[in-house]
């Protein structure tokens, strides 16, 4: 039995995420420990196609979820399901597939056991992750960005959002997967345009070369756009047509383009810290958290750094691997809402491809 120093029995919650490409489980105590954190990765499943097909990725997590959930169990050291105080699934948003395989099975496992079930919002899952790996307090300032998301939200509470910004087309991993594909990088795109643009010996050379747009800059909202710059990308290499272009090439566009993205970001952070200081106007040092896949990358990362520096904020970022989908950031949320004696859902609650943070109780 894990204790923790008082002589307690830990409270223990599994965590299960299926909403894209990785299978995960995860268990978690309410000391923020990580007793179990299991990824299986589809990536070399999806990167023939160039990006996740849901069919292809709801057949794998069937495939792997039951073996993951028993591995999870015996890192854990933990015997039967009957010791774990509750399980959290993603219940979405994400691809209705996947998503409906993780609940399938957590709901099994809370049914057989008898044990109280979180429906876990993916994007609540990111936003709450910095509160197990670095202890952040609330309200803070979130950058949600990843694959399919680019939002800015202010974190009040648990269950208590507000969205500043949003995308309004392309989300800005997807930019970054797009991007990869039409300059031939492969998958995921992420990955391979930053080790791409890390080649560019002369950003600023690179800047001039391959002109491209910084859309919403300089405009007094936080929302986003992406759709310019992925259009922009598709007509370099058209003019230089991609057969042509050397490595060196392809790393100046790549370079290019993180700069158009980094100085995006910045100009709209800086509009939401704005509006967060009116809302909190005598709160020393908030935290300016990072979350997401996108959240991965450097250049990124050091530009927030920068904004969060030069508005004193605190720069937050979970550890890279807890950044993109994982297991933990699920069991986190869950065991979140059972300390805070949030009631646990009924066994028949719905999973949904499109589930808004704001909507989230």
């Amino acid at each position: 039995m894990v204790q923790n120093k008082n002589g307690k029995a830990k409270m223990k919650v599994l965590g299960i995420e299926s909403s894209c490409d990785e299978t995960a489980v995860a268990i978690v105590t309410d000391t923020k420990e990580i007793l179990a954190n299991l990824i299986f990765s589809q990536v070399d499943e999806h990167a023939l196609y160039g990006g996740v097909v849901p069919e292809v990725a709801a057949r794998s997590h069937m495939k792997h979820i039951t073996a993951l959930t028993k591995q999870a169990m015996l890192d854990a050291n933990i015997t039967d399901f009957s010791e774990l105080d509750a399980v959290a699934v993603t219940a979405g948003p994400g691809l209705i597939g996947g998503v409906m395989v993780g609940a399938m099975m957590a709901k099994a496992i809370a049914a057989v056991h008898g044990l109280p079930i979180y429906a876990i919002n993916h994007l609540e899952g990111h936003a709450l992750m910095a509160r197990m790996s670095n202890d952040v307090a609330f309200p803070y300032l979130l950058l949600l960005a990843s694959g399919g998301h680019s939002q800015i939200i202010i974190v009040h509470d648990i269950g208590q959002y507000t969205c500043l910004g949003t995308t309004k087309d392309d989300a800005m991993g997807e930019c970054f997967d797009k991007t990869a594909k039409l300059i031939g990088l492969g998958y995921p795109g992420g990955v391979m345009v930053e080790k791409m643009a890390a080649k560019c010996s002369d950003i600023d050379t690179a800047i001039k070369e391959f002109i491209l747009p910084k859309p919403m800059l300089g405009r007094d909202n936080c929302d986003f756009s992406f759709s310019g710059l992925k259009t922009a990308v598709r007509r370099q290499v058209e003019i230089k047509q991609i057969e042509n272009m050397s490595d060196e090439e392809k790393s100046m566009l790549c370079a290019s383009f993180q700069h158009s993205v980094n100085l995006v970001v910045k100009d709209r952070l800086k509009n939401a810290i704005i509006q967060f200081r009116k809302i909190f106007p005598n709160m020393d040092s908030p935290s300016l958290v990072v979350s997401g896949g996108v959240a991965a990358n450097k250049t990124l990362r050091q530009g927030l750094k920068e904004v969060a520096t030069e508005h004193d904020f605190q720069f937050t970022a979970p550890p890279i691997e807890l950044c993109t989908d994982n297991g933990v950031m699920i069991a986190w949320a869950g065991m979140e809402r059972l300390l805070a004696k949030k009631p646990a859902d009924k066994l028949d609650f719905a999973v949904v491809p499109r589930w808004p943070l704001e909507s989230v109780v």
